[in-house]
């Protein structure tokens, strides 16, 4: 009882007819007897208002051929139809003459429903659906004027006593139209099929199972123009859509298309015909004041006449517009000169195009001179030759007579164009699955027929609408064209031609076919495309430009995903793509190029007698070398003189012996390290100066124990600290670090390593310690025995004598220990080949400073005091 709803009356005429509509449907004979007891007339459109033909078979249709209704309200009168709309239509008419030339072309085939003959009753719905619901209630009552005599429907038969009621109608030219006589034919069970209906809720089996449509669902064209924004990258995107369910669905359904593509919508505009002036400006401003390029508008083609009339007001010019079918390709669009300006290069979806093969012959030589009782024709001759073929229409009693040589092949208006044939190809269809269906129904079912057998075994007025719905849904036939057709549900196989508006050396604007949709597939000619900038060029919409290589996208708080920051990579990461989301780190073995775009190997990097630090340590080290061996020359030269051999000569000897080695094994450091040099650099480093510091602590005792053994009762004592003994000692302290060092690159040596902890580009080839235990005991080692020498001499410093050696190796240890202790925090903060130059620095420092504090006082005496060099002057107090 759903479809009452969508019916108004004031008298009982209408009532009854639905009442007994109703009792057809559940078998009840209530609904007849109640019509059939009154004498009443029935709510339909006068026989004289449509174009008719009689045939064993009836296929009824329903076209908004007018667009204007009677200048009074009659929807709430008993008789609605008492006067007919006005305004004729030049495409809705060729859609009629489609219908009309596909059932002409079926009457003569052969192999088509060959003993059959089809008619048409055809009713003028006025794009009004109450006008396109009396219309259906008179095609499926049969067109009697007396529902007391003639009612509808036999039970059970389909059989009219009077006028054949149709069993199946193509109508439908809107959503709205379709859903209400959808459900006003769905109890009857009698098919209806839509030619443009696009509704995606009409796919609904439950709602609407009597429901066909050889026109695509909206969902389709709404994907494809996704597909377009994502194809050309356009991640910024408008949209101004109908305020209805045709413009909501598109955004709804293009929004779940462009998850994950990161396309965002910047605003969507909503317009509604009552307010299209002001809701037309409130959308142009919002374009006007965005920075989107790109503008996908879901409306009817007289709201965007509206939207680009306020876009020249506001002389936006610049953006690139995509079109859904309901206006991508309106001429009268595409002739206005604001659209010219607005909107060039438009990128458009359309109802796909297809060719009838003697349709143009077939329109231009209609002649309402053969055609007597064609109403419509008729009408169109008055307006278009302004002269009256026959007897005149009451509107248009003035008008002469026509001479007869009028015709259509001078005339070129939408209803003799036939150059893309779009809505009309679906009227053509539509025919074409009503004929298959009914060639299944009336065929013998055992007898596995197909068209081109002349076997009928059903008889034309005994079909039921309900079997023909049955054949409907399992039609699957190949039309004229060698097109496969069939249905799935209520839909077929989504077909739509991708258009361009594109200019003309006429300064036309023309309608170029530039690709296809198919199903869910796209393709495209991007090289025939025009685009708005006039150029081949594809126009750019995005809020935040692509990410070069090198950068990666930071999102922009409280903004869009669109709308993002590029962030250069930090360094050691890249991104090698651009738009990166993200950057990455390179392997430990290579680094970032400079651009941060890819990951290089790094450079190996060391300290090389090459580069200006090595050279200066190496030249540093040389002339300590060379210093040294010039005092070991000076003590030679002067052995025998008293500052020479005072305080064992030969620990002195072995004392410079051992600071030369110290100068040398600082250029074992410089160098691209290897296996050997790294074991060798750490033995010879702790080895020299252990053995340079023995010399000193065993100095310092020797000086000790010659003071102390001059004081009465401990003469003994230098007898334990003879030169034999102090050799020994320094033997000892020596041997104990050999043997650490023995021990240590035995167990776990250094080996070269590339010290890949340290960033950048060039990576320090250095000696890995394996083990910071031994290392830690070489330099502890030397640390204990540099801080006993330096508490030795310490309390040594002020002994009687005028030349106290104990003061030099104070000076020298506080040098000596101040280097080392500085040593380490420098070392640990110092990278790459920098580290080795702070320990050889160091190791220089110390010698130096051991070198000058204790052989520059005596080689100053030697060689510039010669008169100071006696024993006398040395055992001074």
């Amino acid at each position: 009882m759903y479809f009452l709803s969508y019916f108004v009356w004031t008298s009982s005429a209408p009532f009854l007819l639905i009442m007994w509509l109703v009792g057809q449907q559940l078998g009840l004979r209530m609904g007849i007897q109640i019509a059939e007891s009154l004498n009443c007339s029935r709510w339909g459109a006068p026989s004289n208002r449509g174009l008719f033909e009689d045939g064993d078979v009836i296929i009824g249709g329903l076209f908004s051929i007018r667009y204007m209704p009677p200048a009074k309200d009659y929807r709430f009168t008993r008789q609605p139809d008492n006067k007919p709309c006005t305004g004729l239509q030049n495409l809705p008419l060729q859609y009629i003459y489609a219908m009309v030339f596909a059932l002409e072309e079926i009457n003569h085939s052969s192999t088509l429903l060959p003993s059959v003959k089809l008619g048409y009753h055809i009713h003028d719905s006025c794009a009004l659906p109450d006008w396109a619901l009396q219309a259906a209630l008179t095609l499926v009552g049969g067109d009697t004027v007396s529902c007391k005599s003639n009612p509808p429907y036999q039970k059970e038969t389909g059989i009219g006593t009077g006028d054949q009621p149709v069993p199946l109608i193509i109508g439908g030219s809107s959503s709205i139209t379709a859903q209400i006589l959808s459900r006003l034919l769905g109890p009857l069970s009698v098919p209806l099929v839509s030619y443009t209906a696009s509704s995606p809720s009409l796919s609904d089996r439950q709602q609407y199972p009597n429901f066909f449509r050889t026109m695509a669902s909206d969902i389709y064209q709404a994907r494809a123009i996704a597909q377009l924004a994502i194809k050309f990258n356009w991640t910024w995107v408008g949209a101004v859509v109908a305020n209805n369910d045709y413009g909501l669905m598109a955004v709804k359904v293009f929004q779940e298309a462009i998850q994950g593509a990161g396309i965002c919508l910047s605003f969507v505009e909503t317009l509604q015909r009552e307010n299209i002036v002001s809701d037309a400006r409130r959308a142009a401003l919002a374009i006007q004041a965005s920075t989107v390029k790109v503008i996908l508008i879901f409306t009817w083609y007289t709201d965007v006449m509206e939207l680009f009339l306020q876009l020249e007001k506001l002389n936006v010019t610049d953006k690139q517009f995509l079109a859904s079918e309901a206006w991508s390709t309106s001429s009268d669009l595409r002739k206005s000169t604001f659209s010219q300006k607005v909107a060039s290069g438009v990128l458009g979806v359309a109802i796909r195009s297809s060719p009838l093969p003697g349709f143009e012959n077939y329109i231009r030589n209609l002649n309402p001179l053969l055609r007597p009782n064609d109403q419509f024709l008729k009408e169109f001759w008055e307006k278009e030759f302004g002269c009256s073929p026959g007897s005149t229409t009451a509107a248009l009693a003035s008008l002469p007579r026509c001479n007869g040589t009028q015709n259509l092949w001078t005339v070129n208006n939408l209803f003799t164009d036939t150059s893309q044939l779009r809505v009309t190809y679906n009227v053509y269809l539509a025919v074409y699955a009503a004929a298959n269906a009914l060639h299944s129904l009336l065929s013998c079912p055992d007898a596995n027929i197909s068209p081109g057998h002349n076997v009928t075994c059903s008889f034309t007025n005994q079909i039921k609408p309900r079997e023909l719905m049955e054949q409907l849904r399992k039609v699957n036939f190949t039309t004229p064209q060698g097109e496969g057709f069939y249905f799935q549900g209520a839909d077929i196989t989504a077909k739509y031609d991708l258009v361009n508006w594109q200019s003309n050396p006429d300064g036309e604007v023309e309608l170029v076919l530039i690709g296809r949709v198919d199903g869910f597939e796209l393709y495209l000619n991007e090289s025939a495309i025009q685009w708005s900038t006039g150029s081949s060029q594809v126009p750019v919409s995005v809020c935040s430009e692509t990410c070069p290589l090198g950068t990666r996208m930071a999102s922009r708080k409280g903004e869009p995903i669109c709308c993002f920051d590029c962030i250069p990579c930090a360094d050691g990461e890249i991104s090698n793509k651009t738009g990166s989301t993200q950057c990455d780190r390179c392997p430990s073995e290579f680094w970032s190029n400079t651009e941060r775009s890819a990951c290089i190997p790094r450079r190996l990097d060391f300290l090389s007698y090459n580069e200006t630090l090595g050279i200066t340590l190496t030249a540093v080290a040389v002339s300590g070398v060379a210093v040294t061996v010039a005092v070991f020359a000076v003590f030679v030269f002067y052995r025998r003189t008293p500052m020479v051999r005072a305080n064992n000569s030969e620990l002195s000897f072995v004392l410079l012996l051992s600071l030369k080695l110290c100068f040398l094994c600082s250029l074992v450091f410089i160098g691209r390290p290897s296996v050997w040099s790294c074991r060798f650099q750490q033995a010879a480093f702790g080895i020299s100066f252990v053995l340079c510091v023995s010399c000193l602590q065993v100095k310092t005792i020797v000086v000790l124990a010659a003071f102390r053994s001059a004081r009465p009762g401990v003469e003994a004592l230098m007898k334990w600290f003879g030169p034999r003994q102090q050799r020994g000692t320094v033997c000892f302290f020596t041997s104990i670090q050999v043997i650490i060092c023995i021990v240590w690159l035995s167990l776990s040596p250094p080996e070269p390593k590339p010290d890949f902890e340290v960033a950048g580009l060039q990576v320090t080839l250095k000696c890995a310690m394996a083990s910071l235990v031994g290392f830690s005991l070489v330099l502890g080692y030397i640390g204990l025995l540099g801080c006993t020498s330096l508490l030795l001499a310490f309390l040594a410093r002020k002994l009687p004598d005028n030349f106290n050696e104990a003061k030099l190796i104070t000076f020298s240890m506080l040098i000596f220990c101040a280097v080392w202790v500085a040593f380490v925090p420098a070392y640990v903060s110092s990278p790459g080949k920098y580290a080795v130059a702070v320990e050889i620095f160091a190791i220089l420092a110390s010698s130096y400073g051991l070198l000058f504090c204790i052989f520059a006082p005596k080689c100053f005496i030697i060689l510039l005091r010669p008169e100071k060099n006696t024993k006398k002057h040395l055992m001074a107090r």
